[in-house]
């Protein structure tokens, strides 16, 4: 699990590190594994043309320590400091030792630029003389920030203003929640983690957490010798209208393929639903779990109503989180797992939907310490929070995933893992893992449908566990 930690958390890691290190040890670590991902995107380092874009501080500092070490082994390399008279006087000098330069403007080309114009203590966005600098990176050069894009909020990953996109980010130490999580995630591109020696137990609690596979094949269930369809997870889905039967379908699908030992179908569209899968039970019933709303419509709020009164774990969904109201959720005795998208999402809140895809951390931890719920926020970086522990970064999402129905396939597949017994944060980050990864698998760069994604999951488990 790549774990993410605040800006605080890592500058108090970083103190006591310094405390019993020579002085500039951690400059230095960091100023070495930088220039070696540096050296590692060039095709060669001798002659190679490398800019750094130079802040006043510590970023700046390892900028211009890394060019140094990319001079001595015969790159050209040009230090443009977005103020002149604010350089890193040490690192500067080492980069001029090294045959280095600087320079008032931005050469026309280059093999690759740094980015040090700001560090993780930036906010804000780029300020007018640092922006200047970003906005005459020479086309097509590829771009290495230092630490994190400057621009990009660490803590958050909200992007205030001008900001520099970057295709490889070499970060130190720790990952930073803002290289996880959408806007920043996006302008982070490949992330580095260099070890520069910081304790992890100094480092404290993370605020976020990106699952991997081997994570992931620790919560998927598997049966067991004396497992029947009842012991596996009978999973209720609520879903579809007259107007919508196909969400009902794709609901069930996602259920079916999640691995539901069962699936209870209750709605209007039971036709469809056993024309594509007979093996649905047709009818209320014994459940382990709950999936309300998907194509729901928009007049049987008390479909969610009678699902809620139940002492099962809920999932809530689409037309479902309709009017919920905090108090009923929050007086539950069983888990909630509510999987709003950003619009759905700001309705719940009562804030504009740019609001919450501009802070996507806020706007879900927010959401689930107001409903008390687990909290599943669908977008460009699907979130899981539970109000308690990190929150959960997927990083299997795919823009392929922006079909229609693709969110009723999630909810179904989420359902099943909630009857199957995983807690409401497990479920929702299993699902939105394998989700993404059957996505990539089934689109593999074209377009695709959502039951196209169903399709696929049983292959994305397979991939999971490595069978």
């Amino acid at each position: 699990m790549r774990t993410a930690y605040s800006v605080e958390n890592v500058r108090a890691a970083e103190r006591q590190a310094m405390a019993r290190l020579p002085e500039g040890a951690l400059m230095q670590r960091a100023a070495a594994g930088l220039a070696a991902a540096c050296a590692g995107l060039l095709p060669k380092v001798y002659g190679a043309r490398v800019v750094l874009l130079v802040g006043p501080g510590d970023n700046g500092g390892d900028a211009l320590y890394a060019g140094a070490r990319l001079a001595r082994r015969g790159a050209a390399v040009t230090a443009v400091p977005a103020e002149p008279g604010r350089v890193h006087p040490a690192g500067l000098a080492a980069l001029r030792a090294a045959g280095g330069r600087l320079s008032a403007a931005v050469p026309d080309r280059a093999d690759l630029v740094v980015d040090g114009l700001l560090g993780i203590g930036g906010q804000g966005g780029l300020r007018p003389a640092a922006a200047a600098l970003a906005e005459r990176i020479p086309p097509g050069a590829p771009v290495v920030a230092v630490d994190l894009p400057s621009g990009v909020d660490a803590d958050t990953g909200e992007v205030a203003g001008a900001a520099v996109r970057a295709d490889t980010t070499v970060t130190f130490g720790a990952y930073k929640p803002g290289l996880l999580v959408d806007p920043g995630a996006a302008l982070a591109g490949e992330v580095r983690l260099v070890d520069i020696g910081l304790d992890p137990a100094a480092l404290g609690t993370p605020a976020a957490a990106a699952l991997e596979d081997a994570d992931l094949a620790t919560l998927l269930p598997r049966p067991g010798k004396a497992s029947d369809k009842y012991s596996r997870g009978v999973v209720g889905v609520v879903a579809g209208s007259a107007q919508y039967p196909g969400a009902a379908v794709l609901a069930v699908e996602g259920a079916l393929r999640g691995g539901a030992g069962a699936v209870r179908y209750v709605g209007p569209a039971h036709e469809e639903v056993l024309a594509r899968h007979p093996e649905t039970l047709i009818g209320r019933g014994r459940v382990q779990a709950w999936v309300v709303g998907p194509g729901l419509g928009g007049d049987r709020a008390e479909e969610a109503a009678r699902a809620l009164a139940e002492p099962v774990p809920v999932l809530v969904d689409a037309d479902g989180l309709r009017g919920l109201d905090p108090a009923v959720l929050r007086a539950r005795t069983a888990p909630t797992l509510l999987t709003p998208h950003a619009g759905e999402a700001a309705a719940l809140l009562g804030v504009p939907r740019a609001e919450v895809e501009s802070g996507r951390l806020a706007a879900v931890r927010e959401l689930a310490g107001r409903f008390g719920a687990v909290v599943l926020l669908k977008g460009s970086t699907t979130l899981v929070c539970d109000g308690r522990g990190p929150v959960r970064v997927n990083p299997t999402g795919t823009p392929w995933l922006a079909t229609a129905g693709s969110g009723d396939v999630l909810s179904g597949l989420a359902g099943s893992l909630l009857a199957a017994g995983l807690p409401a944060a497990d479920a929702a980050s299993a699902a939105a893992y394998l989700h993404g990864l059957a996505a990539g698998r089934a689109a593999a760069g074209a377009p695709l449908l959502a039951q196209e994604v169903a399709a696929a999951l049983p292959a994305a488990w397979r991939a999971v566990h490595g069978s």
